[in-house]
């Protein structure tokens, strides 16, 4: 069966998807949101470029934590009580970043919480929401689903992005510190991880599988091509941890001095051309397949950001940068959908988890390098290591998984 493609909606979709939808919609904004205030907060406290580096790395450490435990257990507990728990650590997260004030206590609450300094989806709610997702709809349309699952994430964390200069833009009027102003976002954040509950409390039950024995492995039958997968993500994500949206912020920052307000606007911009980019990735895949969809788009993108890191001025880094917002996400429903086609459904979500805990735990570490660089220097360091690292990712994606393709792939493509 071919891959169904060129609808807003899937025919299969249900209602359960559209929750899915929306819970990912509302996340994407409060993710956009603190994404680019989170380093302007944090040089407002005096904080180093590299102890800014060393926040976001605590952010994508407890991720990938948390992550690996939930794709693993959710087949035993139930994917809505695990949602409803993770939304709830996401309300506390908000509350403790809008508290802390010292960099131990805002490293420890990076490490235990939900937030997500990267412009896309690399939190606890990620496997599963994808394997729920999954479950909604037909195999024939599951790129279709991530496809929108993505847009609508990509779309609101445009405006999220877009509203973190309000702070900055209201604090003189209203006679506040930058770094108090900034403090509200964090409490915005809260506020949707409270609408995301709701929505989550009314997902029924087709978005479970029948409980597996306890003494049943998660990956019984997927083992294999999982570990592979995962293997080659985590190199992916290690190099887009140079350029996660809170360190690009950064480095624009530092770079060109630009504003956060500013910073917002062109973050704004880009999430669009990456969420409008994403509906292409259905149709594309359809007719070309899934691997070649992912490697073939993103291999411009990251000679885009390589190119962007070595402009001489604003202008033409954010012309190259936007270049590459165009491509660099078409990459991510064809990737989603790739790991649930190839897995069978009672595995989807430990699959989901440990291809999706890489993406965190290695992208995890490259802050580390990237706030000492723009410590020492405002060159654009992160950005060719993360150009450099990625199209090595995209050449041995195709060597080695091309002619791996899942039944609903016609063998032509």
């Amino acid at each position: 069966m071919p891959i169904q493609s060129g609808r807003w909606i899937p025919k299969s979709a249900t209602a359960d998807s559209r929750r899915i939808l929306a819970t990912r919609a509302l996340r994407g904004f409060g993710d956009g949101l603190v994404s680019v205030l989170l380093p302007s907060y944090l040089l407002a406290l005096e904080f180093s470029a590299a102890q800014v580096g060393v926040i976001v790395f605590g952010t994508l450490l407890g991720s990938a934590a948390l992550t690996l435990w939930v794709g693993l257990a959710s087949h035993r507990i139930g994917r809505k009580p695990v949602l409803l728990a993770a939304v709830a650590l996401m309300f506390a997260t908000g509350i403790g970043f809008g508290f802390a004030r010292g960099f131990w206590a805002i490293f420890a609450v990076a490490v235990i919480g939900t937030l997500n300094p990267s412009a896309g989806d690399v939190s606890l709610f990620l496997p599963v929401e994808q394997a729920a997702l999954a479950q909604t709809v037909v195999s024939s349309d599951l790129t279709a689903a991530f496809s929108l699952y993505n847009v609508g994430g990509a779309f609101a964390g445009a405006f999220g992005a877009l509203a973190s200069g309000l702070p900055s833009a209201i604090a003189p009027r209203m006679g506040w510190t930058l770094a108090g102003a900034e403090r509200s976002g964090f409490f915005v954040y809260s506020a949707l991880a409270v609408a995301a509950a709701i929505i989550y409390w009314s997902l029924t039950a087709a978005i479970e599988t029948a409980p597996l024995p306890a003494t049943t492995k998660p990956l019984a039958r997927s083992r294999s091509i999982v570990i592979k997968l995962s293997m080659l993500f985590s190199l992916d994500s290690f190099g887009g941890g140079f350029t996660v949206q809170s360190l690009l912020a950064l480095w624009l920052f530092r770079r060109f001095d630009l504003s956060v307000a500013a910073a917002g606007s062109f973050f704004f911009f880009a999430g669009l051309l990456g969420a409008l980019s994403q509906f292409l990735s259905s149709s594309i895949a359809a007719r070309f397949g899934r691997i070649n969809t992912m490697v073939f788009t993103h291999l411009p993108a990251n000679v885009f950001l390589i190119l962007a890191g070595v402009m001489p001025n604003l202008k033409l880094a954010i012309v190259f940068l936007l270049l590459r917002s165009l491509l660099s996400s078409m990459d991510v429903p064809a990737r989603q959908s790739y790991v649930m086609a190839v897995v069978p459904p009672e595995e989807r979500a430990a699959a989901a988890g440990v291809t999706n805990v890489p993406r965190s735990l290695a992208s995890a570490f490259s802050p580390l390098p990237a706030g000492l660089m723009l410590d020492y220097s405002v060159f654009g360091w992160p950005l060719i290591c993360a150009g450099s690292i990625k199209i090595l990712y995209d050449f041995l994606l195709l060597r080695q998984f091309r002619h791996v393709r899942p039944s609903d792939e016609p063998r032509s493509v």
